[in-house]
């Protein structure tokens, strides 16, 4: 939360503004100096509305906030530099949901690593009618994540980003093993 910063004054002093017969009255003027601490800091941010809606630029309590209304798929305990990506990508990511490639830039914003997706379906052409359907005749889909050290990634976690971002149709199977590496290395 934050709190007035000390010595903030209103850019728009109530004192000034009072009828002149008030102009001279010590007691009108101080008591308008009270209204004006109060409302320096609604004047500081709406002078600087814009920088709050800039993922970047806004306050780190607001970016928050912004995750909750762009439908970010985050648990709030990710970097600020994650989280502020996730606002500033939201658009995008919607744009994309449901498709290989919205599920893959979601786990990967997740998690930092692009996982193996794997799918049941496919696409092909003929030039004669009546050739064979491509993919399995099941729906399916299988996204691991293979990361070095399994034990510090959670699994339900990867579960509810892969069901937040997936095809809606399809059944899935989310998993994370152990990061292939070559032999000898």
């Amino acid at each position: 939360m934050r709190g007035t910063p000390a010595g903030m004054a209103s850019p728009h002093p109530l004192g000034g503004q009072l009828p002149a017969v008030y102009a001279d009255d010590d007691f009108a003027q101080r008591f308008v100096e009270g209204l004006d601490v109060v409302l320096a800091p609604l004047f500081n941010v709406l002078d600087c509305l814009e920088s709050y809606f800039t993922p970047a630029l806004a306050p780190e309590d607001f970016v928050d906030w912004l995750t909750t209304w762009v439908g970010t798929e985050l648990d709030g305990t990710e970097p600020l530099a994650t989280r502020r990506r996730a606002v500033a990508t939201a658009v995008s990511l919607h744009r994309v949901r449901g498709t290989r490639r919205g599920l893959s830039e979601a786990v990967q914003l997740a998690f930092g690593v692009r996982p193996e997706i794997i799918e049941s379906g496919g696409a092909t052409w003929s030039r004669r009618p009546l050739g064979p359907f491509p993919g399995s005749p099941y729906p399916g889909l299988r996204v691991t994540l293979r990361v070095r050290d399994p034990s510090a990634v959670d699994p339900h976690r990867l579960h509810a980003v892969v069901a937040a971002a997936r095809p809606a149709h399809l059944p899935f199977a989310a998993e994370v093993t152990h990061l292939l590496t070559p032999e000898g290395t």
